[in-house]
């Protein structure tokens, strides 16, 4: 696929994953325009004096919520990243109509926008809490999935097409626990809501590639999971804190022990390549089928959770993937 002649909108793009997107496509792809769309225009500033201030560039302000700016935004668009969502699993839980207005009827928003303005793809970046979801967040991103799978059935005469990546937590994102830690070190007491709880980590640039290749390989209709580690989060905390005092402080409303990124009803609809899982549609005249001839089909009863993987990061593991975020603390530009 040739990005040079593509105009990308990212949604949520001054967020941590749409800026090293941005910032990737910027470097490797060279597409012919980058729209940053978000509602915050203060973020929009600072990531324009961070440097992102290229000519191929342009900033939106806007919110998912709003289906007519969208549409203003997606005018002459090809690929559409839709990374915008209230991710804060407490908030989301004490805001629920905030958080349904902005994962669920955003993305509707979204992706009836992108079929107006003749989009040709729509990649929604989702997580692993979509998945059994425990809580409202992962809920509305559950929503948001089927959201976006089911949108080909209406796209099946056009040229649009939507699909989804879904992926654990990111090392040092923001909201994530990595900062939580490394400000917490300076007191060397720890605090974990229990010592059994594992996670799926991938990096941040981990998950920009993922999502390129996917863009540039989809059907529409598929969830794409990459293969990723999984580490128990006690260990996190003694690879950023060696020494030190963990505290537990009980989980909280809506989280987890462990997280999936595969059920098994999924499972049955599900084929492995080397580095990923692609679900397909389950029920689907249209496209996003054709994997089963690319990959194998799952066992019976196989999931993919955070406590079953075969892939496992060690201390000496995870301190490698929380090496780059030690310097930006130091230097107080690491997002909380």
């Amino acid at each position: 696929m040739n990005w040079k002649n593509k105009v990308v909108l990212i949604t949520g793009g001054t967020g941590s994953f749409g800026k090293k997107f941005t910032q990737t496509l910027l470097e490797e792809k060279q597409p012919k325009k980058i729209i940053i769309f978000s509602r915050d225009e203060l973020k929009q500033h600072e990531m324009r004096v961070q440097g992102f201030d290229h000519p191929s560039l342009r900033y939106f302000i806007g919110d998912v919520r709003d289906r007519e700016r969208l549409v203003r935004a997606m005018h002459g668009v090809d690929i559409v990243v839709h990374a915008a969502a209230l991710k804060q699993v407490p908030a989301c839980e004490y805001n629920p109509m905030e958080a349904i207005k902005t994962n669920i009827i955003g993305t509707a928003n979204v992706l009836e926008a992108a079929l107006d303005a003749g989009v040709k793809k729509v990649m929604t970046i989702s997580t692993d809490k979509a998945v059994s979801p425990a809580n409202l967040y992962g809920a509305t991103k559950l929503a948001a999935e089927k959201l976006t799978v089911q949108s080909n059935a209406y796209a099946a005469g056009t040229a649009t097409r939507y699909s989804c990546v879904r992926y654990g937590n990111v090392v040092g994102s923001r909201g994530s626990v990595v900062p939580l830690f490394l400000k917490q070190r300076a007191n060397g007491t720890v605090t974990i809501t229990d010592e059994r709880m594992t996670r799926f980590w991938l990096s941040l640039e981990q998950g920009v590639r993922f999502v390129i290749e996917c863009i540039e390989q989809m059907e529409g209709g598929e969830v794409f999971v990459p293969k990723i580690p999984s580490t128990r989060v006690i260990d996190l905390a003694r690879a950023i804190v060696p020494n030190a005092k963990i505290e537990i402080i009980g989980i909280r409303p809506g989280e987890k022990l462990h997280e999936d990124l595969i059920s098994e009803d999924e499972a049955r609809h599900t084929v492995e390549l080397e580095h990923m899982y692609v679900i397909q549609p389950a029920e689907a005249s249209w496209f996003g089928c054709s994997w089963k001839d690319k990959g194998k089909p799952l066992p019976e009863g196989f999931t993919y959770t955070s406590d079953n993987n075969t892939e496992w990061l060690d201390i000496e593991g995870i301190k490698k993937f929380v090496e780059p975020f030690e310097e930006l603390f130091r230097q107080g530009k690491l997002e909380g």
